[in-house]
This record gives structure tokens, sequence and C-alpha cells, in this order.
């Protein structure tokens, strides 16, 4: 991989050819997969994260001036990005590069501030718009880099609020905390139970035996920006406001669905009580699942995965057709064992657990039933667990 950034940086960064690329370095951050706990990070509920083996990969040469350049080799028609320290601003012409500035903004406003840049050229494996972060894996990657550098010693907790806070105020994406925090305190073969509203978090060890998480791209491309993201928020909101007229809380997973089920009425809005349902159960269902992976009860496992599934379509009306279909046809694979749309939805991502006998098989079988409903062809990836963001030696 170095080699591969290396060459590209020659071409990238031509005038500094007569600078010692050896003393560039290698940086990681991983991407994610949630395998439960969907759409409850920001009402305050347990999420269940797990680290990929995928991720964004930079190379960086530090400058002695204070402008930073960034490539993308996802993104090579946009060119070398370019800006200064001294004017950290949103452009909408600066496209990827704006997650990058983000952070950098971010620190500087906290009072980390750097007068020398540096070059970047940036590389993911994660497919683009598939719901498995790429955007919080370039934030906290850049936020490792720019701590490591300026050896600002900034600790992983405060690192990932960071990165949370310029997804939210600097891109515009009121996104709760669990892409930056899984990806920020992954680690290797374990999953995490985070509670967000506390921060409170275990690592519990991904004991899957002869079953293997197979993500599935649907391949139909949504701009989390774009998408119902902020509205479903929103309803969330209204119905925290609703219920809080009775109940001294301060998120909607604070309560516990027997007492929702007693009370939801105070939530006279259909909509948003559907909303409110799908937070609170959702809650119970990702404590459930990560219990029973635990105390390796995979088949309990896997049918809260299909009943989250079920929540979010139905409650939280964030799947869609593609997702629907991708899903309906792994449930009609006896060896799975459970399937869910992963991520904001409208598109992205399914995660699924299918034992590893003749898996090849079954997932060109998915794969054709989803083409043939759909017209578009999911791609598959054999998830494997992965490291949180470090420096590679």
């Amino acid at each position: 991989m170095r080699e591969k950034l290396t060459t590209t940086f020659k071409t990238a960064f031509h005038d500094r050819e007569n600078s010692d690329l050896g003393s560039t370095r290698l940086f990681f951050a991983p991407g994610r997969v949630n395998l439960i706990g969907e759409h409850i990070d920001y009402n305050g509920g347990f999420v269940f994260p797990v680290a990929l083996s995928l991720g964004t990969y930079a190379l960086i040469l530090p400058r002695q001036d204070n402008q930073v350049r960034v490539y993308s080799m996802n993104f090579p028609d946009q060119g070398v990005q370019s800006f200064l320290l001294d004017d950290l601003v949103y452009d909408e012409k600066h496209d990827w590069a704006n997650y990058p500035k983000g952070v950098l903004s971010v620190f500087a406003d906290k009072g980390y501030v750097s007068e020398r840049g540096f070059d970047a050229v940036f590389y993911g494996t994660i497919p683009n718009g598939a719901g498995l972060s790429s955007s919080a894996s370039i934030e906290v990657l850049t936020a490792t880099i720019w701590n490591t550098l300026n050896d600002f010693q900034v600790d992983p907790i405060n690192l990932v609020k960071l990165c949370q806070q310029a997804e939210n105020s600097f891109i515009g994406i009121n996104c709760g905390i669990m892409d930056q925090f899984s990806i920020g305190l992954g680690k290797k073969d374990y999953a995490i139970l985070l509670d967000c509203e506390s921060l409170n978090y275990e690592y519990h060890p991904l004991k899957l035996d002869e079953f293997a998480i197979v993500i599935a791209n649907t391949n139909k491309r949504r701009g989390l920006a774009d998408s119902k993201y902020n509205e479903r928020r929103g309803e969330c909101e209204t119905a925290l406001g609703k219920l809080q007229e009775k109940h001294q809380i301060t998120s909607l997973c604070e309560l516990d669905s027997a007492t929702f089920e007693k009370d939801q009425e105070i939530i006279t809005d259909e909509i948003h009580r559907k909303r409110a349902r799908h937070a609170i159960f959702e809650n119970e269902r990702t404590i459930q699942a990560a219990k029973s992976l635990t105390e390796g009860d995979l088949k309990k496992f896997g049918q809260l995965l299909n009943e989250s599934h079920l929540s979010l379509r139905d409650d939280y009306e964030v799947t869609g057709k593609e997702l629907d279909s991708l899903v309906k046809a792994a449930w009609d694979e006896e060896t799975v064992i459970g399937a869910r749309m992963t991520g904001a939805g409208f598109g992205g991502c399914t995660v699924n657990i299918i034992h590893k006998d003749q898996l090849d098989e079954v997932m060109k079988r998915i794969g054709d039933k989803y083409q043939k409903e759909t017209g578009l062809e999911a791609m598959f990836y054999v998830a494997e667990s992965g490291q949180g963001p470090h420096e590679i030696t």
C-alpha cells in the first residue's frame, strides 16, 4: 500500500520530487459496520458496531508553510485540493476535502493550532456511499494525523468528539457519535457495545464460530446529506418533547418499551409515535443482541437482527425497495440466520450472518434474486474486523 500511495504522491505533488520522500508517513483508519442499533445513537441508546479491515489510508509529508494540499485516489478527477490553515471555511468546490478541512478547523477552534501544513494522498477501500462510514473514517484519520504530527495529546474519546463536531458544525450533518467512536476506538476481533448517552462502552468478542459477517452493498447510492436523516432526527426530538410532558427524560432511549406502550398516546402524531417506537425497542434489541452474542446464542442474535430490519422498514421507514429486496433474498436462504439494513438507509448496505458452508453459492443466489428484483448488481464483502486508527510503520 505504501508503494502505491508513494507513486501517486510523486505524480500529484511533482513539485516535491526533490523532497525527502523517505520522510512520508502512512496512517490508516477503519470503516465500520453496525451490527444492530440503528438510528438510535442520537436518541441516547446503545449501538453495537465493529471496526472493519476496510478503511482509509493517507500518505503525508509535512510542509514548512501553512498550506494543506490533499489528493484522493478515489476522486482523481477533482485533482489536488488546496487550502490554508488560517482560512478553514467550508467550500462546496472542495467536495470531499471539506471533511479533513473541517477536522482541522475544529481542532483550531479548541486551541490546537499549528502553523505547518502538509501534503497528503488519501485512498479509501470503503465503497463510497455504501453506509460504512467513509466520511467518519476520513475525519478520524485526519484527526489522528494532526494529533500525531503536532503532539497535541488529545485522548481518543475527545478526538472522536472533535470529529463528530466537524461533521455537525462544519459539514452540516447532524449525526450522532457512533460512527466516529466505533472507528476511533475500534479493536480487532471485538464489537463495541456503546451507550451513546454516557459514552460508557464495553468490548464484546466476536464469537461467530462457523458463521461469517457478510456485508452486501445494494449499489444504490445515497448521500447522507441528501437523505431524510435530519428529518428523522427532528421527528424523534418532537416525540421526545411530547413524552417529556410526563417523564423526566433527556432522550427517548431512557424509556423502556413497557413504559412507552403504556404512555405512547401522549405522542398524538402517528408518524412521530412510530419513530419513537423504533428507537425505544431498537435500544432493547441491541442490549439483548450483545448478550446473545456473548453467550453464543447466535440463533437469538440473528432473530434480533431480523426484527431490527422490520422496525426500520415499518416504523422508521428508512429502507426502500433495494434494501428490502436484498434482505428478503437473504432471509430466503436457510444458512442465513439474520439480515438487516445497516447505516443511515435509503440505499447502502445490509449486514448478514451466514454460515460459512457454501458461502459463495449462497451469496450468488442472493445476488441473482436481488438483480432480478431491482436490476442492480449487489456486491458482497466477507467482513473482517479491523484495528482502530494508527500509523503504519
